[in-house]
């Protein structure tokens, strides 16, 4: 046996300080250990809930490092996690020796002849036990105390920065999954997808996947419960940031005098009820995306702050003097009219500007043709998930129905309809495995529902129905005689802009007004 020489301490922190990980510390040190103190196996294990964990190990069989050691059953580590100093158990102690025949580089299963153990303690807590074992007796006996309790400080600095290591890397982790947990929990809400196949609705999809690849800041325009939450989710999932926080601020639900916190945060003290420091939702979004609903609501003053964020990209905690990069997406999202309300003074006209870089408009449910028989049974299987049944169908005549109402709920609505639908069929049906919804489990839709019968060349009334009895030539030509004269409507009659919104050339929907014999009476001002 040699004992530690004071160059061997020194070689011992510099070995430990160079290690790069907690599996490279751990062998470093057992290392240094083995070639000042001459044994034939030497242990770190961690203290865990009155348990020994091996960590790392030397000399003894790799089947150890899967055993868990129970203190109580375990005398001699019993006796070395109570003791506050190194113990030395004698070669003829009685204790069985929890390492009997697990000597890696023994022939025949020769019971350990000589053990020490070393209790290692952090902030005057147990954390763990650094062992040592020979077959040679009384190999342990000289070793001066003043060696071994530095051994034990250098083992029990080493572990115990492993554990704090472990538990910020278990955090970090923590908090990554949180954000990945938060933001995909925000992309499925609602479904996380963008149903349907109209014209409308695939013209939304590619303007999404343009918009999505650049770091433009998006205005998402359209009417109540078209979807525009859903629109910013699918723009964010989309995007380079998808890995990064999407935070949602809904503009209309901020108290006026707490606005510039919430957006910018502030420090403790900044004004009565600031008892400490506050990030505000920049931060919270640095790296990905900010998503701020309802921002014709925003007041002036407001307004004013969100446009130097997001020119400079820069932003000043409420009550601090410094002010903060941040590197934000910005897409938003209202239900009015953004250049009525520029031109009415309610809304800075740099500030429009500055969020309708890539505009979006999401389409009502009324000028999505086709969509509702899909969109319908999208919501009737996210019901059947809810309500725990087998099965949900639609009745023909529900479809119907649903076809022919005008919808100013829009997909919102839809959804709410087909809920209750599914309930009231359910009461109906309790003990049936397949349940089909009926007409009279939707006679809470107001009374439009009905066949109308005005002509199809008056554009002043754009909610037309769907009949049954026509050939697909004919039911084709009414789908489109629909479309078309509803968004003349909206557009006033302007057919430049009716084209631009059906995607299509000027000229041809020209020739096909009319083919389908649509007038364009004096009821639209062109």
């Amino acid at each position: 046996m040699t004992s530690l020489s004071h160059n061997a301490l020194i070689e011992l922190a510099l070995d430990l300080t160079q290690s790069l990980n907690s599996a490279d510390r751990f062998d470093r040190l057992l290392d240094t250990i083995r070639k000042t103190i001459h044994c034939d196996a030497i242990a770190l294990l961690l203290y865990q809930d009155s348990l020994l964990k091996p960590l790392a190990m030397q000399g003894l069989s790799k089947e150890t490092l899967g055993r868990r050691f129970i203190l109580n059953e375990h005398p001699r580590f019993e006796r070395i996690c109570q003791s506050e100093s190194p113990t030395r158990f004698s070669s003829d102690c009685s204790l069985p020796d929890p390492y009997d025949g697990l000597l890696r580089d023994s022939e025949d299963d020769l019971p350990v002849h000589a053990c020490m153990g070393l209790p290692l303690h952090a902030n005057n807590q147990l954390i763990g036990v650094l062992t040592l074992d020979s077959l040679s007796p009384g190999i342990f006996d000289q070793i001066p105390e003043r060696v071994l309790a530095i051994i034990s400080a250098m083992a029990s600095a080493t572990l115990n920065t492993a554990i704090h290591l472990e538990q910020l890397e278990l955090q970090a982790q923590h908090n990554k999954n949180v954000v990945a947990e938060l933001t995909q929990e925000a992309w499925q809400k609602d479904g996380g997808e963008i149903i349907g196949q109209s014209p409308v609705i695939t013209a939304l999809k590619n303007d999404i996947q343009v918009a999505a690849s650049s770091d433009l800041t998006i205005l998402i325009t359209g009417e109540t419960g078209v979807g525009k939450e859903l629109v910013a989710r699918t723009l964010h999932q989309a995007s380079h940031r998808h890995h990064a926080p999407l935070v949602y601020v809904n503009c209309a639900a901020l108290p006026e005098n707490l606005i510039e916190s919430e957006l910018f945060g502030h420090v403790k003290g900044a004004f009565t009820g600031a008892l400490k420091n506050r990030a505000g939702k920049f931060n919270l979004a640095d790296g990905g995306t900010l998503f701020l609903d309802e921002i014709g609501e925003l007041p002036l003053l407001a307004q004013s702050k969100l446009l130097r964020a997001l020119q400079n990209q820069e932003i000043q905690p409420v009550g601090q003097d410094h002010i903060h990069k941040v590197n934000v997406r910005v897409i938003t999202a209202t239900n009015r009219d953004l250049n009525v309300e520029v031109q009415a003074g309610r809304f800075r006209a740099d500030l429009f500007h500055r969020l309708s870089v890539y505009p979006i408009d999401v389409p009502p449910l009324r000028e999505r043709v086709g969509d509702i028989p899909i969109l319908a049974g999208f919501f009737v299987e996210l019901a059947r998930r809810k309500f725990a049944v087998s099965q949900f169908k639609l009745s023909p005549q529900v479809i119907i129905n649903l076809s022919q109402y005008s919808w100013p709920g829009n997909v919102r609505e839809l959804e709410h309809v087909i809920n209750r639908a599914a309930l009231k069929a359910r009461a109906r049906n309790p003990q049936q495995p397949i349940i089909t919804l009926q007409p009279e489990d939707c006679t809470d839709l107001p009374a439009d529902l009905s066949t109308h019968s005005s002509e199809l060349d008056t554009p002043t009334s754009p909610e037309l129905s769907y009949t049954l009895g026509h050939s697909l030539k004919e039911a084709t030509e009414h789908f489109q005689r629909q479309t078309i004269l509803n968004a003349l409507v909206k557009h006033h009659g302007n057919i430049a802009a009716t084209a631009r919104e059906l995607l299509t050339d000027r000229a041809n929907l020209t020739r096909l007004i009319k083919r389908l014999g649509i007038k364009i009476n004096k009821q639209i001002s062109l």
